[in-house]
């Protein structure tokens, strides 16, 4: 059987084992949640309520502050507390979330429109607008913008991402599992509001119970299931694309100019509920994993719940547990505390135990780095000129283009950290053009 893949890349441990048997878990709703108001890409959303508003499950808390943002709902039934500044993981700095104490079992207020099939794109598109939907594979982009290209971009092709290459995680694995036909219902939206007639689900090897399972499902429609390589990171958009149709999206460009949308599992299972369901997005599926943790497993929350609450819903942390990471080790954030919330695009929470911090050498230009960058770069380069604030050459050398997979300080022997560096100077770079590229 043909394997799919891309050139470059590497095969960090999987670690999957801890946690891809067993099945999802739905938490109680917490007492309180932490919702914050940047909870996707872009600006972040206004607050329409203030405090001491009774809220209903579902119902609207925030509006879309600009184009590129989304709609917030209540993951509980209760009363906001306040609305405070709180440490936010991936922003850095402290952001406003509305705080929300729950008073009752869920009072549901669902998204009122007509049978799906009958809308029409600009319908659906609104639905999964209000339904708040954002890339839920980390990225958070709001879904209604990705699946609303400009004129002049033909979208022929729409790729589902089930790769789960990032070790550790298991949860869109067990996604594929136990809530296939969601998914395979929720393609045929998406592929309605595309207008595509060709569908691809990507699906990693390690997979074959999720690919044959999926495969049976999709045996009699446009709908195909593809088994792609086991290797880091099959699931970057990038990679997937000509993994699975032999493209190359150009640099600084985006998979619709190549005819492409991708989207993550959880995400397409997310846009069925909203559609078919009418559920807005109040809650998602994560790994709880890690050598570190008393019992890994994959868990259903409510968006807002906090790392304390996920750790001691998995058995709590074991006394050797050394680091903390939002998502996964290789392009995950890593926390020095347990009361922050989840957001939108936490896909897990990875809990390492101890082991001897890696010594740092000089590079010695072996090019392992090099040769595995699934993007054709010069990692080593990018890190020298980053150092040297040589921004401007830096990017003449592909800065842009770096996805910050983490592939090559994976692999580097002198243990040097590309990544910081090369996100730094991006940020430093794009501060002193004023945010252009």
């Amino acid at each position: 059987m043909k394997l799919l893949t891309f050139k470059g890349g590497t095969h960090p441990p999987e670690k999957k084992e801890l946690a891809k048997d067993k099945a999802l878990l739905r938490m109680d709703p917490p007492q309180f949640v932490y919702v914050f108001l940047s909870n996707h890409a872009g600006a972040p959303a206004k607050p329409v309520v203030k405090e001491n508003d009774t809220v209903k499950t579902g119902q609207i808390i925030g509006e879309p502050g600009g184009f590129i943002s989304a709609y917030l709902h209540s993951p509980v039934t209760g009363v906001v507390r306040k609305i405070d500044k709180l440490y936010h993981p991936v922003q850095g700095r402290p952001m406003e979330a509305i705080v929300i104490e729950r008073t009752s079992e869920d009072d549901w207020q669902f998204l009122d429109h007509s049978e799906w099939e009958s809308l029409s794109k600009e319908q659906l598109l609104e639905v999964i607008k209000k339904a708040g939907i954002v890339g839920l594979g980390g990225a958070m982009f709001p879904t209604h913008v990705k699946l609303n290209p400009p004129a002049g971009k033909t979208i022929d092709t729409f790729i589902v991402n089930g790769a789960e290459c990032e070790p550790y995680l298991t949860v869109d694995h067990r996604l594929m599992l136990e809530q296939a036909e969601d998914l395979v219902l929720g393609v045929k939206i998406v592929m309605k509001i595309l207008g595509t007639k060709k569908a691809y689900i990507g699906v990693e090897s390690n997979k074959m119970d999720a690919y044959e399972h999926l495969k049976r499902l999709c045996s009699d429609s446009s709908i195909e299931v593809v088994l792609l390589r086991t290797k880091y990171p099959q699931g970057a958009e990038k990679q997937l694309i000509y993994a699975i149709t032999n493209r190359k999206v150009p640099v600084g460009g985006l998979p619709m100019d190549v005819g492409v949308v991708v989207q993550n599992v959880q995400t397409v299972i997310a846009i069925k509920r909203a559609v078919v369901d009418r559920k807005p997005l109040i809650e998602r599926a994560l790994t709880i994993t890690g050598e570190g943790i008393n019992n890994p497993m994959n868990v259903i929350a409510r968006i807002g719940t906090t790392i304390q609450q996920l750790v001691d819903f998995a058995g709590g942390l074991k006394e050797d547990a050394e680091k903390l990471i939002m998502g996964g080790p290789m392009t995950g954030i890593a926390v020095n505390r347990l009361d922050l919330p989840i957001l939108k695009g936490t896909s897990g929470i990875t809990v390492l135990s101890h082991e001897a911090e890696p010594i740092k050498k000089p590079c010695i230009r072996c090019t392992k780095c090099v040769v595995s960058c699934p993007m054709g770069l010069q990692p080593y380069l990018l890190y020298l000129l980053g150092n040297k604030r040589k921004y401007d050459q830096a990017v003449e050398e592909g800065l842009m283009a770096c996805i910050e997979c983490g592939v090559c300080a994976y692999v580097c022997p002198s243990r040097i950290d590309h990544v910081r560096v090369i996100k730094l100077t991006k940020k430093v770079y794009q501060a002193l053009r004023g945010g252009k590229k």
